[in-house]
């Protein structure tokens, strides 16, 4: 039996793959969001580059490798009268200070454009012409860079995400053109028209996150958001099983594995339901309960397992044990909201919200507010940014 890591989703595994490669065992299979269980893990983001010479990022002023002509003081000495000094009377010229860019200062409470996830599992937040990349606690030395640099994309962006599968090619939105990158490689033929890509989205959207297919047979979804309203995107078509494998060997997808993960565990049969969406435009307002429209980013958190109930009061206690230790958040209780029957484990899909300085972060399944001890929304310049709070100021 060959152990592959997809066959759950794909349905295309061997009679004795269970026991077999007896994937039960994983460690990777979360049993908490993102900003309630910190794991100690970071993964190294590689910078993404372009394909050809044609496309290829050149910065604005060249390097000058050149030596540059130096100045030789005078060797031959002349003895003179030395000059008389004049004194005038010339006002001091105050020198000129350019002050930083706000949203270059990772701690200035700026809103964001755009938060994403790439292939590789490395969070990227856009500010401005400026883009940071995130661990688990804080900003990553060396950022922000200008996002012309990396992405060759000039000023600010509205909305980007990547697709959750093998593949995991990241869309950049801006004005009424997008970007599509296959490992920050700028496919050829980019940028596109809004309205040729996406059939029915608007063009400058506030935001957007994308979500996988609930099987090999179903279509992954995007969710576009713009004022008080948000539209559901489907992709037609979704990498086959023959072509993961290949594009798994050499460039695996991090996101993509996570959810794979959640079928060795025989979840599928949830999935139709959690990414039930129509493609149409709602109502930000009237569905998702908690938010206020507009929204400025957004981003889908990992999927992750909610425990059994027998172990539910010590994983808790634990949480509670650890308030202010874990830099994203605490306790959250989930019991009782659903109605759902807790003594089974099940999947849970979250979405994070960013507007203005806080985030939300909400139950796709529900669409509701998660409640949660410190409630939402949240500083993200705390949670996500790693800043420390305003000395001296007043506690709420």
């Amino acid at each position: 039996c060959q152990c592959d890591s997809m066959c759950k989703y794909y349905k295309s595994c061997c009679s004795d793959f269970e026991s077999t490669c007896n994937m039960m065992t994983r460690g990777d299979t979360f049993q908490f969001a993102e900003d309630d269980y910190y794991d100690g893990q970071s993964e190294s983001t590689p910078q993404p580059t372009r394909r050809s010479a044609r496309n290829q990022l050149r910065p604005t002023q060249p390097p000058d490798f050149n030596p540059r002509a130096q100045e030789r003081p005078e060797t031959t000495l002349e003895m003179t009268r030395p000059t008389r000094l004049r004194v005038s009377n010339i006002p001091p010229t105050p020198a000129t200070t350019v002050a930083p860019d706000p949203d270059a200062e990772v701690c200035s409470g700026r809103p964001f454009d755009a938060f994403m996830q790439i292939k590789n599992g490395s969070i990227y937040a856009f500010r401005g012409e400026y883009f940071f990349e995130l661990d688990q606690k804080a900003v990553l030395p060396g950022y922000p860079k200008l996002i012309k640099d990396v992405w060759g994309i000039s000023g600010s962006i509205d909305a980007a995400f990547t697709r959750i599968n093998c593949q995991g090619k990241t869309y950049i939105f801006k004005g009424n053109k997008y970007w599509r990158f296959d490992n920050g490689v700028l496919d050829d033929d980019y940028p596109r028209y809004i309205n040729v890509g996406f059939d029915r989205i608007p063009d400058h959207v506030d935001a957007a996150f994308a979500l996988p297919a609930h099987s090999h047979h179903g279509k992954e979804k995007v969710y576009f958001f713009k004022g008080d309203q948000y539209y559901v995107y489907e992709f037609l078509h979704q990498p086959s099983h023959e072509e993961c494998i290949k594009m798994s060997e050499s460039s695996p997808s991090t996101p993509f594995r996570r959810y794979t993960d959640v079928y060795y565990n025989n979840y599928e049969r949830f999935f139709g339901e959690l990414f039930s969406d129509r493609d149409k435009h709602h109502f930000i307002n009237k569905d998702w309960k908690g938010l206020r429209s507009p929204v400025d980013a957004a981003m889908a958190g990992r999927i992750y397992i909610s425990p059994w109930r027998s172990t539910r009061r010590r994983y808790n206690s634990q949480r509670r044990d650890r308030y202010g230790q874990n830099n994203r958040g605490n306790y959250d209780s989930r019991d009782d909201r659903y109605g759902y029957d807790f003594q089974r484990e099940m999947p849970i899909q979250t979405v994070y919200f960013f507007k203005e300085d806080k985030y939300y972060r909400v139950d796709i399944r529900t669409k509701r507010v998660d409640p949660a001890v410190p409630p939402y929304p949240r500083s993200i310049a705390k949670y996500w940014l790693g800043c420390s709070d305003t000395p001296g100021a007043e506690k709420k």
